[in-house]
């Protein structure tokens, strides 16, 4: 997956702390639904992605009548691929249309709009599917995958995106969606500073050597140690977070993103 955290596009700070929810459904596609420039698909406009995303949550704070809370999205994915994080995983959407609808789906939305750019690329519907399966692995969404406009009356995801939903939202050049990757799901902060000896660390060191992390001299091992720990902030820099966050303590949303092989 690629992975932008809000750190990474530079998000500004949620209005109000955000409702945690510990499950879903599933998840509801979405789109802009306004005009998205058809240029902006060429690679070399990638550059022009997080601004657009700065841009949306920027509209959406302003926005009296919904007095939203952050970015309605738990993410938003552009033309190229990348899925930036919005409101993230285990954080109640504001953008399927009512309390009880945000509260059953996550919301993914895609950068598409009903004038301009209207049909997504190969490369954005495999970005949908990532964030799909980031979003199961880390945030507890069920099996569920619906457009925006089943349940609530809108012509949201549009008419091309929403007939890729209806077929199940396959993976390009494949006739059925992919099963979930299965990733080793996080122990929880707490576990790390108990000094575990466990296979878990020794798959998450491999991880980290494979991300260019390491300043392991040997390993690694099972017994978690300061080399981790060390690691693992290198890991913590490397996906561009506050300072305040790359103390080597794995997180939740870190730990999706290093993405542990499931024992």
């Amino acid at each position: 997956m690629k992975f932008v955290s809000r750190a990474q596009w530079r998000a500004r700070p949620s209005r109000y702390p955000l409702t945690y929810i510990r499950s879903t459904r599933g998840v509801k596609i979405h789109y802009e639904g306004t005009a998205v420039p058809a240029s902006l698909v060429r690679p070399e406009n990638h550059t022009r992605c997080a601004g657009r995303v700065r841009d949306l949550q920027a509209s959406h704070l302003a926005n009296q009548a919904e007095d939203y809370s952050d970015l309605a999205y738990n993410a938003i994915v552009c033309p190229h691929g990348y899925v930036y994080e919005g409101r993230g995983a285990h954080k109640k959407t504001g953008a399927n249309g009512t309390a009880a609808l945000n509260s059953a789906h996550y919301a993914v939305c895609a950068m598409l709009g009903n004038t301009g750019l209207t049909t997504p690329t190969d490369a954005q519907l495999d970005g949908l599917r990532d964030a799909i399966e980031w979003l199961r692995t880390s945030g507890g969404a069920g099996k569920e995958i619906r457009g925006h406009r089943d349940g609530y009356p809108t012509a949201c995801p549009g008419g091309p995106l929403y007939a890729w939903v209806q077929r199940g939202a396959p993976r390009p050049g494949g006739s059925k969606p992919q099963p979930p990757r299965q990733f080793e799901p996080f122990p929880g902060a707490a576990w790390f500073k108990t000094n575990p000896r466990s296979p878990i660390v020794t798959a998450m060191g491999r991880r980290l050597v494979a991300e260019g992390c390491s300043v392991y001299a040997e390993g690694p091992g099972p017994q978690w140690t300061d080399a981790d720990r060390a690691s693992f902030r290198k890991f913590q820099r490397k996906l561009g977070d506050a300072p305040e966050h790359c103390d080597g303590w794995p997180g939740l949303r870190q730990w999706a993103a290093l993405k542990v092989p499931k024992l």
